[in-house]
């Protein structure tokens, strides 16, 4: 019980799964908290301080369905497992205790695993930091890799994250009542950071180490703020992660071209994402989506979350539609291609942290494969191809 405790006082925010053998097991309040959430057995196992010790368990293999029901319930979960086989710790005498060890937070702005995350849906993990009219947001989704932080003012942040929709919003403690309901309005889990500094200075350092140069020149130029809001998120992912941080993609501004501003509640009420009954279906999104990879359904989401304004982009993007249009017999090919490809950067992600598993490696070869049979079909026929096709077929 003293590892359980012990764990316990690390993570007091987060449901303990304590791993016992074959079960992850909770105790107190968090027994009563899971049992009550997720429909299983509340138990009661030895004494504490004189008073039963409720206790509740899941088997280790089925696991993942119930972290989902806790994740959408607005728990986080620390995992604490064995560290090591109990034949090891007999070594060390009698009675000598395996050791165990949080090795991952799951939250909802972190998850990985496939039975967690919306196929079609980004997961975004999104920090906020301000400096007087000035602010910033950064985003991660874990699952992908992909980090874009976005400098604006700070009037805007309510819009900006309603585009973003993330799962999970980070702040520092100061700035909780200014983004709370912010948060609320997207969907957003608020997480506070208690303790953590958002200095530029501190960030900075974070993210050189994250990414391991010694300066961040070759990133971009980027403002204080924004350099803040990437430290925080850079920050929440070694908390959670405990060690085993993911690959991400090196930081790039979002906003270079320039998007339509969507305030919440205009967002809502053209049901461009969501329906007025809170799901995709009967969404705007939803009756055109009639792409054939998890990738490009997330990709479709963005652009119609964040809308061009400016005519050449537009134009670029609908020379592109033009060209599939009349490339009928190439458009179907190229399809029939993709319709093989599994989620590569979300079982990349996954294989890299020691989370995936076979199906993540047949994705792995066959995405790699039908995108080189993809790429040949839109740039093996000649003739004039739009750039944004083109740039697209040689990624």
């Amino acid at each position: 019980m003293a590892q359980y405790l012990a764990a316990k006082a690390e993570h007091p925010d987060a449901i303990v799964f304590f791993r016992m053998g074959d079960f992850y097991e909770m105790f107190f309040e968090d027994a009563e908290k899971a049992a009550a959430a997720i429909g299983i057995t509340l138990t009661k196992r030895g004494q504490h301080g004189g008073e039963p010790i409720p206790m509740a368990g899941v088997p280790w293999h089925q696991a993942e369905g119930y972290l989902a029901k806790l994740i959408r319930s607005g728990f986080k979960v620390a995992v604490c497992e064995q560290l090591e086989d109990p034949a090891e710790a007999k070594k060390r005498g009698g009675k000598s205790i395996v050791a165990r060890g949080v090795v991952r937070v799951v939250t909802p702005g972190t998850l990985t695993e496939e039975g967690l995350l919306d196929a079609r849906a980004a997961n975004r993990l999104a920090a906020c930091a301000f400096a007087g009219d000035a602010a910033a947001i950064a985003w991660a989704d874990v699952s992908t890799g992909a980090f874009e932080t976005r400098a604006l003012k700070a009037d805007a942040i309510e819009e900006e994250l309603a585009a973003l929709a993330p799962a999970e919003l980070v702040v520092v403690d100061a700035e909780m009542e200014r983004v709370a309901e912010a948060a609320r309005v997207c969907g957003a889990a608020l997480t506070p950071r208690p303790g953590v500094k958002g200095d530029a200075k501190t960030a900075a350092r974070r993210i050189k180490a994250a990414f391991e140069v010694a300066a961040l020149d070759a990133f971009g130029d980027f403002s204080d703020v924004e350099l803040s809001a990437m430290g925080l998120v850079l920050d929440y992912i070694e908390l959670t992660q405990a060690g085993a941080a993911p690959r991400l993609t090196p930081p790039k501004r979002s906003g270079e071209r320039a998007f339509m501003a969507i305030d919440a509640a205009t967002r809502a009420a053209l049901e461009i994402e969501r329906s007025v009954r809170g799901g995709r279906d009967g969404s705007l999104l939803a009756c055109v989506d009639r792409t054939v990879t998890a990738a490009g359904g997330r990709l479709l989401a963005e652009r119609m979350a964040r809308p061009l304004t400016e005519v050449e982009a537009i134009n670029k993007r609908l020379d592109a539609v033009e060209f599939f249009l009349r490339e009928k017999e190439r458009r179907h090919g190229v399809r029939e291609e993709l319709r093989a490809a599994g989620d590569l950067a979300r079982s990349l992600t996954r294989l890299a942290l020691g989370r995936g598993g076979p199906r993540d490696l047949a994705a792995l070869r066959d995405g790699l494969n039908a995108g080189e049979r993809a790429s040949a079909r839109v740039l093996g026929l000649g003739g004039e191809t739009p750039a944004e096709v083109k740039r697209a077929g040689e990624a």
